[in-house]
Order: structure tokens, then sequence, then C-alpha cells
């Protein structure tokens, strides 16, 4: 493929994981979404395959065996959503990137306003839901999510935002100097700054496929988030040792009143100290538990290890494998 050095070049990246049955109609919406900017911007896609165990891999490499805009990224192994996405802006050389699911609920549509705001001058914009078709119980726990996140954490991150998001050269090599294993990525987004803004959209119903975040994987997610830009339940822990060493004084003095003053209304609290006692441990044990994650994230950081590794890199010009190649 030739390419205009004069244009600006624009590079969506898919983070693929066993979606197979999502990936033709993809490629043909957002195929259609940018014609009328194909004057304008030198296009291509990144497809970074994350272990899929479905057909994903063979239908994204007959992908780029028809279309040389198409980069396949193929993962050593499912390293998950957040590196994948990592792997993409590691690879990427282009003048913005636009990230996006590949399961149709961001409608590509909305890129061509995302674009619009680049052209305007920002380097970050991020595409924020006001609107989602999903069930009950996914609406409330996001909105919990949000609004927990936004008051622990250390850093303004936007409510109600994916990953999807257009993201100038300046910002992705800014991203690429951050390499923690545990990675909330919309988070380091908000974190390294640079002129950002939002566009709302109304998120669509999944086309195909199942979600690659169940509970288990949100909850975890979640905890990256918070735990990654706030230290505050390690304040929070401090602030209960403290509440209830308060409440013990006082307990002490009401014990002490009791035996000074009314010694016949003294009645033993077997039951009681043994809830106390019960109490007291789950506390500690609770305490234990936010201590341990934040080391944990501590020593597996210091582990310094790669953040993925990959098998091979497949174009309509190259198709090359590369196993055990990892990120910087």
């Amino acid at each position: 493929m030739h390419r205009n050095p004069q244009r600006r070049r624009i590079t969506f990246i898919f983070p693929i994981y066993n979606e197979e049955e999502n990936i033709a109609l993809l490629d043909t919406t957002v195929g259609q979404v940018i014609e009328p900017l194909a004057d304008r911007y030198d296009f291509s896609f990144l497809y970074v395959d994350d272990g899929s165990r479905d057909g994903s891999l063979a239908r994204l490499t007959e992908l780029a065996e028809r279309d040389d805009r198409v980069t396949v990224i193929e993962l050593a192994r499912n390293f998950g959503h957040q590196m994948a996405v990592t792997a993409g802006l590691d690879l990427v050389d282009a003048d913005a990137v636009i990230i996006m699911d590949s399961d149709l609920q961001d409608p590509p549509r909305v890129a061509l306003e995302l674009i619009e705001r680049w052209e305007q001058g920002y380097d970050v914009v991020y595409a924020q839901r006001r609107s989602r078709r999903d069930s009950a119980f996914k609406k409330l726990t996001a909105g919990v999510f949000y609004q927990v996140l936004r008051t622990l954490a250390s850093v303004d991150i936007p409510k109600n935002t994916g990953d999807f998001r257009l993201i100038d050269r300046k910002v992705v090599d800014e991203l690429r100097k951050y390499r923690e294993r545990d990675r909330f990525l919309r988070g380091l987004v908000a974190y390294v700054g640079f002129k950002q803004t939002a566009v709302l959209f109304d998120r669509d119903k999944r086309h195909a496929g199942v979600t690659g975040y169940p509970l288990r994987k949100m909850l975890r997610f979640a905890a990256d988030g918070i735990l990654g830009f706030s230290v505050a339940p390690l304040k929070m822990i401090t602030r209960l040792g403290h509440l209830i060493s308060l409440l013990s004084f006082f307990g002490i003095l009401y014990v002490a009143g009791v035996k000074l003053f009314a010694p016949e209304t003294a009645v033993p609290g077997w039951a009681f100290m043994t809830i106390a006692m019960f109490f007291l441990g789950g506390i500690q044990i609770i305490m234990l538990g936010v201590l341990g994650s934040y080391i944990g994230r501590t020593y597996s950081q210091v582990q310094n290890r790669p953040l993925y590794g990959v098998a091979s890199v497949r174009t309509a010009m190259l198709a090359t494998s590369e196993a055990g190649s990892t990120a910087r």
C-alpha cells in the first residue's frame, strides 16, 4: 500500500478475543464509516488477537491477506484486554489511534466525531456513554464503580467511559513509558494529561458472542482501577483502626463506671465479648487483605517480566513468526 507522506495517518486498534462472529461485520461497518474521509487520511487497522480459542485468528488472517491496510498481531496466549490494547499501542505507527472494542457496542460511526474533535486540537477524545443497553445489574455495578473511583482516585477519571477513544501520537508515546502490569488504561490516559475532551454517545447491544468481562474479571478490573490510582484504602485502614480504638476506650470507661458506681447491675458479658472478638478479627483480616493487594501488586511489578509475548505478525505483505518476542 502506497501512503501519501503529506496526509496524516489514523490507525484503529481492535483487541480480539473469541470474536469470529463479529469480525466481518466490524470490518465492513468501519470501512463504510471512514469512506468519506479516505481522501484526507490514510487509515489502517491493527487487530490484536489475545489468544482466541475460536476461529478469530483465521478470520483475521483472511482480512490481512486481502487488505493491505490490515495488520494482525497474534499474542502468544491470552494476556487480557488491557494488555492486548497495550500491545497495539506499543506497535502502532500513526499520527492518531482509535481504540475500539470489536463487539460493535462501540458504534463505529462515533469515530467520525472523535476525529472531528481531534482536528480541533484535542490530544485525547474519549467516548462517554450517554446511555447503555446493558442489564440492570451491569448498569448498577458500573454506576457504583465509577462513583467509588471518582471518590477515591488521585486523578480525575471521567465516568461512564471505556477504552473507546482517539489518542494523538504524542500521548501514545507518553503512555509507552508506563509499564505497570495491573493496567487500567483509561486511568493512565487521564493521568498523563494533555488536552482532553469528551464525545457523548449511546452504546449499542453486543452484536454476537459473549462478553469477555464476566463478574470475576469485572471485580478484578475494578480493583486495578482503585488500587492503581488511590491509596485511600490504606488510609481507611488507619482511620478504622482509630475509630475502633476510640470505641474501645469508651467501652473501658463504661465498664469502669459500672464497676465503681453500679456494681449490682453488672452482668457477665461473655456473649458480647465473643461477638466483639469475631468482629475485630474480621476487621483485621480485611485489613490484611487490603495490604496484601498492594503488596501483591508490588511483587508482580518488581519481577519485571515482559507484559506480553507476540507469536506472529500478519499483513498482506508480511507473514512472519516472532515467537518469544515481547514488549519493551
